[in-house]
């Protein structure tokens, strides 16, 4: 018995030299990226979603993740409203702040430090009147073919969190995971792009902004990126180098959890290819694109408040929150989170052409702008910053005017405009788990047709 604990014990011993090792020689900047990963999805989840921390650090962070990430160990700070993460002590900790109606940002340890904290979690309550149908209220006409097709577990997919059906303006379908509801704010990843055109247009409405405009940066004017137009970020085809690859430390993990200036950094790039021809998908230039539309306005305070006034108020986005990084440039490539409904409700207004209530809030004629297929893109990508493809070739047949909002890990909102139809659905769902959506939104078509 001796002789066996003594090997186990001389196991053990070499398991854990062999993982100490391991991070010895692991770049330390991917040790810091997966912190600030950690401490970023964890503050957002929990004092913007009102999720339990150890919940979302163990399915959200850690099981779909690289495995550095199971090594990670978080702190909350329910008063101050402030979240620490670090791979036992062998990184520098990753920390995030909550402030109120901005949501969670990655801070240095000094901004972390000075950080006075939230006094009080001021949360308004989304007013819904059960007696009128939604979006103005949250009535539903449920239809039970579609309903059922979304409680099929193997359409719904594996992570599935929500799925929302919207038909002609009113929700036909609608389910959740067990731990989530419709009160629930759910981070659309990507999906955020498509809310960042929509500012821009209604910037481009107020005559601040417009397309063809060139010289868009003061550092880019003394070299060839002053060619670069609006409408060419819109279209991410500027011309500028970014690695959009995941997994490592490459340009989109390292601006998202490295970098206090995320437009900055994206901006300081150079040009691969010249503007206007080469397609390449990157959420810098969405960062990029947040910073101008901010810089048209004459105070911070005003531009930060943007968001609210123009577009969420007015569509009852209550849930909404448009997150910024530590300079105070909105994360517009990224960090939005907002409950299934309000993300149908902002798919609505895309099928609606940018009117709300027979309020024109975005130029007539720029949703249609948004979903024009790009040369560049092979005619995967519409011009301002949705998908007019879905995936990879193949898969069922769908109607040749559907588009996406896409993000990461699943998060889509399929609208098909000849049909008034929007599919949501969001979830933590991995690429390599092979689902495809486009399964789901066919039998959705056919039963909706």
């Amino acid at each position: 018995m001796r002789r066996k604990w003594l090997w186990l014990a001389g196991s053990v011993s070499t398991a854990i030299a062999g993982v100490v090792a391991w991070l010895v020689v692991m770049p330390p900047e991917l040790l810091r990226v997966g912190d600030g990963y950690a401490a970023k999805i964890v503050c957002s989840n929990v004092f913007v979603a009102g999720r339990d921390p150890q919940v979302v650090l163990a399915d959200d962070v850690q099981a779909p993740g690289h495995p550095l990430l199971r090594l990670v160990r978080i702190s909350v700070d329910e008063t101050r409203k402030t979240v620490t993460a670090r791979m036992f002590g062998f990184a520098a900790p990753g920390h995030a702040i909550y402030r109120e109606g901005l949501g969670c940002t990655n801070v240095t340890q000094g901004e972390f430090a000075a950080f006075p904290g939230n006094r009080q979690l001021r949360r308004r309550a989304q007013q819904v009147d059960d007696s009128k149908p939604w979006p103005d209220g949250s009535g539903t006409a449920i239809n039970p073919a579609v309903q059922t097709l979304v409680m099929d577990k193997q359409l719904a997919g594996p992570g599935m969190r929500a799925i929302l059906v919207i038909k002609n303006g009113r929700i036909l379908a609608e389910t959740y995971a067990d731990g989530f509801s419709s009160a629930t704010p759910l981070l659309g990843w990507s999906m955020t792009k498509s809310v960042t055109a929509a500012l821009i247009g209604i910037r481009i409405r107020d005559g601040e902004m417009a397309l063809d405009r060139t010289e868009l940066l003061p550092q880019w004017r003394n070299d060839p990126r002053h060619q670069i137009t609006l409408a060419d970020l819109m279209a991410m085809q500027s011309g500028l180098q970014f690695n959009e690859d995941y997994g490592d430390v490459t340009d989109v993990t390292r601006m998202l959890y490295l970098e206090g200036d995320m437009a900055d950094f994206a901006a300081d790039k150079s040009l691969e290819a010249k503007p206007g021809e080469r397609f390449n998908y990157s959420s810098g230039t969405t960062t990029i694109l947040s910073r101008l539309w901010m810089d048209t306005f004459g105070s911070v305070r005003e531009a930060l408040t943007f968001p609210r006034v123009a577009l969420f108020r007015p569509l009852g986005m209550t849930s909404a929150v448009l997150e910024p990084d530590a300079h105070g440039t909105f994360v517009g490539s990224s960090y939005m989170y907002a409950t299934a409904r309000d993300w149908g409700r902002f798919g609505l207004f895309l099928l609606q052409n940018g009117n709300w209530n027979g309020e024109q809030l975005l130029p007539n004629g720029f949703v249609d702008f948004m979903r024009t297929p790009t040369k560049a893109s092979k005619g995967r990508y519409g011009a301002g910053q949705v998908w007019t493809q879905y995936g990879r070739d193949g898969g069922p047949a769908l109607p040749p005017d559907a588009y996406w909002m896409q993000g990461h890990d699943g998060q889509t909102v399929m609208l098909v405009p000849s049909l008034g139809l929007a599919v949501v659905r969001l979830g933590l769902t991995p690429s390599r788990s092979g689902y495809d959506v486009r399964v789901l939104e066919a039998k959705i078509i056919e039963a909706v047709k």
